[in-house]
C-alpha cells in the first residue's frame, strides 16, 4: 500500500500542488463551497424526510429539485478532495480523521441506496403525507447525522495532519 501512496506522492499534479503555495488554499476553498452545496442541499431533503421542515411540499418535488445540485456539487467535492489526496496521500492515509470521513462516506452512500432502492422506492405516492413513513424519517436522520459528522472529521483533518517523512528506495 506505502508503494502506492508513495507514487501518488510523486505524481506531477501532487508536487505542482505542494510547490505552490496558493495552489493548495484556492483547490481546499473550492473542496469546502462544493460540501457546503452538498451539506446543504442534503439537508433541505432530509429535513423534510423528519417532517422539520417544508411539510407541506411534496417530497418528491424537493427531492427532484435538489438532486441535480447534489451531484453536481458532489462531484466537484469528490474531485477537489482526490486532488488534494494527492498533495501528501501519506499522511492523510494514516490520519484518523480522514479514515474516519472515508469510512462515513461510505456510510452515507449506503444510506442512500437503501433510500433509493428500497425505502423510498415509492416516493411519489408520499407527496401528500406531512409525516412520512417511520423508515423514511429514520434514513433522513441518519443521513443528517453522517453529513454531519462527514463534515466535522473533514475540519479536523487540517488540525490534526502531520508529515510522515518516507525515503524511496
Amino acid at each position: 500500500m506505502n508503494n502506492i501512496l508513495i507514487l501518488i506522492h510523486g505524481n506531477p499534479i501532487a508536487q505542482t500542488i505542494r510547490e505552490n503555495e496558493l495552489l493548495f488554499p484556492w483547490i481546499e476553498s473550492l473542496h469546502v463551497l462544493a460540501v457546503t452545496l452538498v451539506l446543504g442541499s442534503i439537508a433541505l431533503v432530509d429535513l423534510r424526510l423528519i417532517g422539520v421542515r417544508a411539510i407541506n411540499r411534496p417530497i418528491s418535488n424537493i427531492s427532484k429539485e435538489l438532486l441535480p445540485i447534489t451531484w453536481m456539487a458532489f462531484l466537484v467535492a469528490a474531485v477537489t478532495g482526490a486532488i488534494l489526496f494527492t498533495s501528501n496521500a501519506l499522511s492523510y492515509s494514516q490520519n484518523w480523521y480522514f479514515i474516519s470521513k472515508i469510512i462515513l462516506l461510505g456510510l452515507a452512500g449506503i444510506n442512500m441506496m437503501c433510500f433509493q432502492f428500497i425505502i423510498g422506492k415509492n416516493l411519489d405516492s408520499w407527496n401528500h403525507y406531512q409525516q412520512l413513513p417511520l423508515p423514511a424519517r429514520i434514513s433522513g436522520a441518519l443521513s443528517l447525522a453522517l453529513w454531519i459528522s462527514i463534515i466535522v472529521c473533514g475540519r479536523w483533518i487540517g488540525f490534526t495532519l502531520e508529515p510522515v517523512f518516507f525515503t524511496v528506495s
